[in-house]
């Protein structure tokens, strides 16, 4: 298998795999099937022997803090862990939908922090984003910043994130106080590619989300609908922008997929892009598209000028 190329990770100076894995679909809960003991091991034990050193979850996301203190705790040593900040302090079972809503207290981003290192059996979170882009209002009325630097100082947290979108994201930039940035970015959904460029100037790391945009541009409408009714509009909206931009010439063989992700890698801003899987043929995959870089710098172009165009 290829080695996966690296990037440093803005100015925490973290080595990271330009292929990190996000945890959400270890979640269990929802839509996501819960996984059997061995089939969470085998993956979570797949994505650290492909070379992905870079793993990305939340207390949001079900059961996956649990599984991935289960089955890899062990190897705590060979990769980076990111978690989220300010959601509900609960039992997976009811820690997404018909639970507690997100607060950006002092004592809620503690408890949920030191929930995540039990769950993970971890000492420390290499990076604690916070969580569903508050307002900078919002941290500033909590002194949220505050409890995650005493964090910091104990030891537990290495660097502080933020999970962020407009219309948030150009005030928390402005902050100067986040050493990494997750921002959703692909050929599809490029609303934030100056923004992601202004937080790359500035220094911080920038971890890429829904670069392959869940797949909606290849299947069917009517699959969109098994999906929560609150994403549906913007995932019709990327499936049919990618269906009236002809790039058929510019896949050079490649499938939609490939092109996407290898798309989403060649922004020379990002440092990361989280893709997540509950199917070891699919990381495969993913694995082999990332270890062949970004695509050729005018085929890039080519492919930015043909979705602005459009778009509109």
């Amino acid at each position: 298998m290829s080695e996966l190329p690296k990037a440093t990770l803005g100015r925490t100076g973290l080595e990271v795999s330009k292929l990190g894995y996000g945890a959400m679909e270890l979640r269990g809960t929802d839509h996501f099937p819960r996984l059997s003991a061995g089939e969470a091991s085998g993956i979570l034990n797949a994505v650290l022997d492909s070379g992905i050193n870079y793993i990305d979850t939340s207390p949001d996301y079900g059961y996956s803090e649990e599984l991935i203190g289960q089955h890899i705790a062990g190897r705590r040593d060979e990769f980076y862990l990111a978690s989220k900040c300010g959601c509900p302090v609960e039992a997976p079972d009811v820690a997404h939908g018909t639970g507690k809503p997100h607060a950006f207290t002092r004592e809620n981003i503690r408890a949920g922090v030191e929930q995540s290192l039990r769950r993970m059996k971890t000492d420390y979170l290499d990076v604690v984003q916070f969580h569903i882009s508050p307002s900078r209002q919002v941290l500033e009325e909590n002194d949220s910043i505050a409890e995650l630097r005493a964090l910091q100082q104990e030891g537990k947290v290495r660097f502080i994130g933020m999970s962020g979108t407009i219309p948030e994201l150009d005030d928390q930039i402005e902050m100067g106080v986040f050493d990494v940035f997750q921002v959703p970015y692909s050929v599809v959904e490029r609303e934030h590619e100056d923004l992601i460029h202004k937080a790359a100037r500035r220094g911080a790391g920038i971890v890429i989300r829904g670069g392959v945009a869940r797949g909606v541009m290849v299947k069917d409408e009517a699959v969109i609908d098994d999906y929560p009714e609150f994403l549906r509009p913007a995932f019709r909206a990327r499936r049919q922008l990618w269906l009236e931009t002809r790039i058929d010439d510019l896949l050079e063989g490649m499938m939609p997929m490939e092109f996407m992700l290898r798309f989403t890698i060649s922004n020379p801003d990002m440092t990361t892009t989280i893709v997540g899987t509950a199917n070891p043929e699919h990381l495969r995959d993913n694995v082999r598209v990332a270890a062949r870089g970004p695509l050729p710098a005018d085929l890039y172009e080519a492919a930015r000028e043909r979705f602005s165009a459009a778009k509109g």
